[in-house]
């Protein structure tokens, strides 16, 4: 059963339940799996390793899930308008894959979480596209077909799934962010599986 990669760094928890919202999307798709991963955290202090498993939550990433994916989707939080560190440093060091070709042709969309409505997150997703399409991804959003991007008073946007977090840092998505986030699963896993 082919696997899409759900990608993502999470530190507040909101990111992580996309996650598996855009996760069991995919799952809705015959044929389809979804395989979570997380990067793992970067620090100013270069000195200690990263522990190899995490504590709680999604195994971190390995080359071989890059190679075995038939699609990606990458979800990041969103800071000052852009993705976060651990994603960006994981990003940059990929080009072992940019230059064989690990990426090319396979379907992939993004995702994130704000504190704020107006705290970046579109900006967040078009940057983190940019790369992908480096990659050679054919990237994918959220048409307005999907009632729940026409209705949606918190996160949701044609670029990708977006939570708005609230000030107090609530990890819960509403209602039409669950749907968005399910929606963008299902749409990257029904493309993969057309591609195939």
């Amino acid at each position: 059963m082919p696997d899409i990669l759900v990608l993502y760094y999470s530190r507040g928890g909101s990111v992580a339940r996309l996650a598996r919202h855009v996760a069991r999307g995919i799952g809705e798709v015959d044929g389809m799996a979804a395989r979570l991963r997380t990067v793992p955290p970067v620090a100013v202090a270069t000195q200690v390793a990263a522990p190899p498993v995490p504590e709680d939550g999604a195994p971190y990433v390995q080359p071989a899930d890059l190679d075995e994916c038939a699609g990606l989707v990458l979800g990041s939080p969103t800071r000052f308008g852009n993705m976060a560190a651990p994603v960006k440093h994981f990003i940059d060091g990929l080009g072992a894959q940019w230059a064989s070709g690990t990426l090319v042709g396979k379907p992939a969309a993004v995702f994130t979480s704000t504190a704020t409505m107006h705290g970046g997150q579109e900006s967040t997703l078009l940057t983190m596209m940019v790369p992908l399409l480096h990659h050679g991804c054919v990237v994918v959003g959220i048409p307005f077909t999907e009632a729940a991007l026409n209705t949606t008073r918190s996160g949701g946007t044609p670029y990708g799934a977006s939570h708005v977090a609230g000030l107090q840092d609530d990890p819960e998505p509403s209602n039409d962010e669950v749907l968005l986030a399910r929606a963008l699963g299902r749409r990257v896993a029904t493309i993969a599986a057309k591609l195939a």
